[in-house]
Parts: C-alpha cells; sequence; structure tokens
C-alpha cells in the first residue's frame, strides 16, 4: 500500500525539519546521522514505492537511505576480536567491550578501562608527542566517545598482569593461589589484566547521554537490562548460576546419567498446585503447563531409562514471596532399581562436587552489605574483602533428622543450624500461675530456648534488652495474634529480682536452671542471655513450623543483623526425612481434588515408608509416614524427593480409597497407571530448587537476584510488560469469554 503525504514526509524530511530527533557525532566534522532514533510504525514497516513518490520527495528519500547506510556501515563494520594465542608483550590485538572508565592526565595522555565479562581487566593507554602524529586520532577518539559505549579497541601488548591473586585464609593468612586461573573465550590463561597502548577505537554504538550511572545505581524493573550491566553482584551470580549448572550437569554424566527434555504442553491433573492453562483453537481443550515433570519422569522408569535428569522449567500459579517465581527451574533427576537412600547418596555427591568446584574458583566478596561470590578471574585490581573458606561447606554425609525431630528441636521442618540455639520443652518445671500468664490453653505444651548475645561495649544501642523490645514490636501478626498466646522473652539481669526471671516465680526459676536432663541450657544462665517462652496445644505436629519455630529464626536474624550474633557464610546441609504421608486440607494448596478431608503432603505417587505405614493406611492414614526426603540448607528448602510407588494396584488404591478421588480425577492418571502397570521397576527421586540453590550459594534471600528477567510479587515481568490483555480476536481463535457483569 502507498505511503500518505505525511508518513512520506515523517521519513523523508524528518532530517531538515525534526533535528531534535537526530544525535550528532563528537567525531567527525562532517555532521552525520549518528542515530536515527525515531520512525513512525508505518514508515518503520511499510516501505514508500517509488511510483507514488515525486520530485525532492524522492531526492529527500534517497538522501536518508544513503545517510543510514553510511551510519550502519560505521557501528556494524568493525574488526574481529583476536584469539588467545595473539596476546604476547609487543603484539597488537584487538579487544571488544564496553568503555568502563576514562582518566585524563593531561592533554596528551589519557587512560582507560575496558569491561569484559569472564575476562582479564584491559587498560588502555593513549598518548601522542604532537598534534597529527602517531596517536593523535586514535587519543582524540577516545575522548569523543562516551562511556559505556560498546568499542573494538586495537592496540599494542604492553604488558600481560599474571593472575595470582592474594586471597586471606582464616588459617594460613594471606597467600598466593598455586594454581593459574583458566579464561574462556579469546583471552589466554594465566593473567589477570592486559595493557595495551591505544593504536584505534571504534565505537560500536554510543551510550546515551539521558541515562544518568552513579555508584550503586538502582534502575527500575523496566531497565532490568542496565541493572544486569551496572550492578556487580547481580551480574556476578548471573555468571556464577550458569557454572553451578554446568557443574550439576557435569557430575551426572559422570554418574551416567541420561538427559531427557520432557514436554512443556502437558495436561492439567490434580497434583497439588494450581496450574497454568494454555487454551488451543479447538472448542473446550487446552494445555497446562507442567508443576514439574513428575509423571513423564516416572514413565520414563518405565522405559527403562536407568538415570534421568532434565533442568526443567515449572509452572505454578502460586502466591508469590521472595523465593517463589510462577515459573522457575528445577534439576529433575529420577534413578530406577533404586531406593531413597540410593537418591539421597547421589545428590550428597552431585552437591559435594559443586561444593569443591566453588570452593576452588569462587570467592566471597563483601562490599558494604553485599556479599556474594565472585570467580577469582574476575577478582581484579581494585580492593575488595575476600576470604578462602575451604570450610564454608560441610560435606557429605550430611545429617539426617526425622521431621518429629526437627518440628520437636528446631520448630520448623526446614531447620538452620547455624542458630546456636535448640528448643526445649520445660512446661514440667513451670508453675501453673506462669502458664496461665502466657496462654489460655488448658495443659498446653510450653516450650524455651536460650540464645546468648556476644558482648556488647558500653553505650552501645545493639543489646539484648533493646533487641527483645524491637522484636516484641515488630510480631508479625501470625505470633502476635496467635490465638494460643504471644511469646514471652526474659532477659538475665542480676540488678532484678530473681536475677530478672521473677515471673516465673522462685521455685521454676530454680527449676528451670537445676541442670536436669534436658535443660542444660538453662544451668549457666549468664546476665544478658534471652529465654523465650512460648504454648502451643498437646497435640502432634502439623505443617511447616510451630509459633516459637518461627520466633526463633527471627530472632536469630535481628541478633546477625545488629551484631550480637556473628555472621556465618558457611553451608550446613542436611536432610529432613519421615515426613506425614498425609496432611490435613487447608485454603491454600488445592491437593488432589479428593474428598477424605486430606490431601498427600509431598504428591500422590510417594510410597509409604515401612510395612507398618502401609498397614495404616486402612486404619489411620494421616499416622502413615512417607518415604520422603527434603534437602535443606541454613533454613532454606531446597528440593525434595522421595521414593515412588511403582506398583499400579497400590497407586489405584491410594487415589481411589484414601484420597477418596472421582473416576474422573483418576482417570486424569490413567497414562501413568498403564507405565506402572507395564512392569515398571523401583525407583525414586528428586527435584532440586536451582533457582533457590543459587540464590543460597551467591548469598542473597531473593530467587529474583539470580534470574536474568524475574517476575513480580504480582507474576509481572516490568521489562515487557507481561502479562498482557487479550485482545477479542484472541479470545474468539480460542473459543474462550470472559463471564458477564452480575
Amino acid at each position: 500500500m502507498a505511503l500518505s503525504r505525511l508518513q512520506l514526509r515523517r521519513l523523508c524530511g524528518f532530517g531538515q525539519q525534526n533535528p531534535s530527533f537526530i544525535r550528532r557525532s563528537k567525531q567527525t566534522p562532517n555532521p552525520r546521522f549518528q542515530v536515527c532514533s525515531r520512525l513512525t510504525h508505518s514508515a518503520a514497516h511499510t516501505p514508500p514505492r517509488l511510483e507514488n513518490v515525486k520530485g525532492h520527495e524522492l531526492q529527500s528519500c534517497k538522501n536518508v537511505g544513503q545517510q543510514l547506510r553510511e551510519e550502519w556501515a560505521r557501528y556494524n563494520a568493525f574488526p574481529r576480536a583476536s584469539a588467545a594465542e595473539d596476546f604476547a608483550e609487543g603484539q597488537t590485538v584487538t579487544v571488544h567491550g564496553f568503555l568502563a572508565r576514562k582518566r585524563v592526565k593531561h592533554a596528551k595522555l589519557v587512560f582507560a578501562d575496558i569491561q569484559i565479562d569472564n575476562g582479564p581487566a584491559v587498560q588502555i593507554t593513549s598518548s601522542f608527542q604532537e598534534p597529527g602524529g602517531p596517536g593523535h586520532d586514535a587519543n582524540q577518539a577516545l575522548r569523543g566517545i562516551p562511556l559505556y559505549s560498546p568499542v573494538a579497541v586495537t592496540g599494542r601488548v604492553a604488558q600481560l598482569h599474571n593472575n595470582f591473586v592474594l586471597q586471606t585464609d582464616p588459617v594460613h593468612g594471606e597467600r598466593e593461589l598455586a594454581t593459574p586461573l583458566s579464561r574462556p573465550g579469546r583471552f589466554p590463561n594465566h593473567f589477570l589484566r592486559v595493557d595495551l597502548d591505544l593504536e584505534s577505537i571504534q565505537p560500536l554504538n554510543v551510550f546515551p547521554k539521558d541515562i544518568i550511572i552513579s555508584k550503586g545505581v538502582q534502575f527500575p524493573p523496566s531497565a532490568r537490562h542496565l541493572q544486569i550491566r551496572f550492578s556487580d553482584p547481580l551480574r556476578s551470580r548471573l555468571l556464577v548460576r550458569q557454572q553451578i549448572a554446568f557443574q550439576l550437569r557435569k557430575s551426572l554424566n559422570d554418574l551416567a546419567f541420561t538427559e531427557v527434555e520432557t514436554p512443556v504442553l502437558f495436561k492439567s491433573t490434580p497434583e497439588g498446585a494450581r496450574e497454568f492453562l494454555v487454551p488451543t483453537r479447538r472448542p473446550g481443550l487446552a494445555y497446562a503447563l507442567p508443576q514439574s515433570p513428575q509423571q513423564y519422569k516416572q514413565m520414563l522408569m518405565a522405559s527403562g531409562i536407568r538415570g534421568y535428569y532434565q533442568f526443567a522449567r515449572c509452572f505454578r500459579d502460586e502466591d508469590l514471596r521472595a523465593d517463589r517465581q510462577p515459573e522457575f527451574t528445577q534439576l529433575d533427576l529420577e534413578m530406577s532399581f533404586a531406593t531413597g537412600e540410593d537418591v539421597m547418596q547421589t545428590v550428597e555427591t552431585i552437591i559435594s562436587d559443586l561444593a569443591r568446584a566453588l570452593d576452588s574458583d569462587y570467592s566471597i566478596v563483601q562490599k558494604g552489605e553485599d556479599v556474594y561470590l565472585a570467580p577469582n578471574k574476575a577478582l581484579k585490581t581494585e580492593p575488595q574483602k575476600v576470604a578462602n573458606t575451604d570450610s564454608r561447606y560441610r560435606m557429605a554425609p550430611f545429617p539426617r533428622v526425622s521431621y518429629e525431630e526437627a518440628m520437636t528441636r528446631f520448630g520448623i521442618d526446614k531447620p538452620d543450624l547455624r542458630i546456636p540455639f535448640e528448643i526445649r520443652r520445660v512446661d514440667h518445671v513451670l508453675s501453673e500461675s506462669f502458664v496461665s500468664m502466657i496462654t489460655h490453653l488448658d495443659k498446653p505444651v510450653v516450650e524455651a530456648f536460650r540464645f546468648r548475645p556476644n558482648p556488647v561495649e558500653e553505650g552501645s544501642q545493639h543489646h539484648a534488652s533493646s533487641l527483645v523490645d524491637e522484636l516484641m514490636k515488630t510480631l508479625p501478626p501470625g505470633l502476635a495474634q496467635n490465638p494460643d498466646g504471644a511469646p514471652v522473652a526474659l532477659v538475665v539481669d542480676s540488678s532484678k529480682p530473681l536475677r530478672g526471671l521473677s515471673p516465673l516465680g522462685f521455685e521454676s526459676a530454680d527449676a528451670l536452671q537445676g541442670g536436669e536432663a534436658g535443660l542444660e541450657d538453662f544451668a549457666d544462665l549468664e546476665d544478658g542471655d534471652v529465654l523465650v517462652f512460648q504454648a502451643r496445644e498437646n497435640k502432634p505436629f502439623q505443617g511447616g513450623s510451630t509459633a516459637l519455630g518461627t520466633f526463633r529464626t527471627l530472632a536469630y536474624q535481628a541478633a546477625v543483623s545488629k551484631g550480637l550474633l556473628p555472621r556465618d557464610l558457611s553451608f550446613h546441609f542436611l536432610w529432613v526425612t519421615d515426613f506425614p504421608m498425609f496432611t490435613p486440607d487447608n485454603e491454600t494448596d488445592p491437593g488432589q481434588g479428593g474428598t477424605a478431608g486430606f490431601s498427600a503432603t509431598h504428591h500422590p505417587f510417594t510410597a509409604p515408608l515401612t510395612d507398618q505405614d502401609v498397614e495404616l493406611l486402612a486404619t489411620d492414614p494421616l499416622k502413615a509416614r512417607a518415604d520422603h526426603y527434603d534437602l535443606v540448607v541454613n533454613g532454606v528448602e531446597l528440593g525434595g524427593g522421595s521414593r515412588r510407588i511403582h506398583v499400579a494396584r497400590m497407586q489405584e488404591y491410594i487415589m481411589r480409597e484414601i484420597l477418596k478421588m472421582t473416576d474422573a480425577g483418576l482417570a486424569q492418571f490413567s497414562h501413568l497407571l498403564e507405565a506402572l502397570r507395564a512392569g515398571c521397576p523401583p525407583h525414586a527421586g528428586f527435584a532440586l530448587g536451582f533457582d533457590r540453590l543459587v540464590a543460597v550459594l551467591t548469598y542473597t534471600d531473593s530467587v529474583r537476584d539470580v534470574i536474568a528477567f524475574p517476575k513480580t510479587m504480582k507474576g509481572e515481568d516490568l521489562t515487557v510488560k507481561s502479562p498482557g490483555r487479550i485482545t477479542k480476536e484472541q479470545l474468539q481463535t480460542y473459543h474462550l469469554a470472559f463471564p458477564g457483569k452480575k
């Protein structure tokens, strides 16, 4: 279709009529188009037909085309980067990167840095003796290129700096790494920095003046690309992420696992979480995005694949938190002819391999409040606090605790073993009057813990009493409005009656400190010690934490943030096992859609733990335990797995008779039941939350810090502004309709 006269003016006349659209180059004496920053939609996508263009309009179009071609050629044609073997002192090489910093010493001398990810630091020196002499043009070009612009730099190698870096060892002090650090790509091994004498520099685009860069700059989510580029912690975490994936994949390949991709367009099945549906053009039919590849990987076990894994994309339509995203990556694995014990040992092997690799190639970097891992090869010349912490990973075998023990000792099913105090049951030594003060429950369980803050300097505002006051004033609603009663904290103080324990009464305070077995924590109380008491109903544990377990974690985090307890940068892995097979229904999780009043704790394919638990299925299923195991580190659940039900009759019995699923619900799993019926071998598996693993290992609380383009708490991608609104045409194509207003 021919362009309108207005569109032609916009395309062919904006060079003369709209100078504000044009950025002019400072490097050329004659003004030229540098960036044509705006075209109308129609002009950009609908070429003019020459037979409809007349006279000066045709000439104007040709001029614009010529200028655009020249401008494109200026940025499009650039020298190829040099290979690693070309880097030798005295040789001429070319490198590509971003112009990161310029230091103008005087009129004839300029230093500059080139930013290169996964490469050495590159410093260029530009000098000249006389105008028009050697180096003058390159010097002027360097001065004229805006900072942060992408450039191709050609120069003579003046010096190659060895990459032996000093690290601080907690035992041996500063030491020099004996193993040269490798550098991928077009750079040589064994060198930390390359110094070049500049011969020429070519901008490959220009960084605009309206984007202001300052130290620690924070860009809005819509400019995530800039945040990645200018945030060292974020960029380092993304670099570490791909190396963690590489190491895990290498370990599994070495163990003879087979990587198999499973479909992303699945179907809706009630596994326990809400799903995302993908409509089709066939009326009434829709795909569902997989919550996990669980059913596919079990069918792979029936197909004869001995060991399967993949980095799977998973999707769940659930309420989001700092450690949740609607789409996420998990390292999924399954083993046939295997038990849960086999899987746990395999996971310990790959995690230990990963820990050794991270210890060898990465260091902890602390910049103010930021703590993150960075590749040793990326630690350049600026002073940084680097720790070589050979012991920061607790290697296999990992400790194991049952769900019951975890809830009893720590008050949570994902314990943080760095916390230096545990929960003890104390109701048997407390007076009825004190118990009635903290709860209205009849014959409750009362538990307590004691923690000892570090000594503080005289006059410091951070001490035990202020910590307790602040915690009590900022209790989350679940604790402050707990129907069983809020937590009660006492601070030991010799200047007060009964050393600050007077609410307990003389006999209870004396009994608590008597050194009874199980209460040794309270036998040697000192001034500044904090005792926290909490009541709960006297019934079996349910859910993921108790009120005191939640408060224990909050108290530890607050004490660390205020310097009352040391910050521990080590990683303490453990297994939590023997979970209840079923959990009473709640308003959050949809479960499996049965009418039993409870649902599978892990998923409905999890096997009972023992023969006794099999018998309990028929008599008291809520007491049955599952062969289910979670991997936890520092209070974060990294993943979970289980031994699966591999006998079709048992699987159908669980779904139909225990969970009370309907025939229609059961039919949704017919493909899996058929696979089990075809002589499926015993098998077990595990799913490791990959985003969460990377976040924990790189010292961030949020998985958003290890994902290039994460979603917000509302599930929105503000960079590209998704999800988008559905058009009427799309609704018609996919046979959808919005419900009418009532």
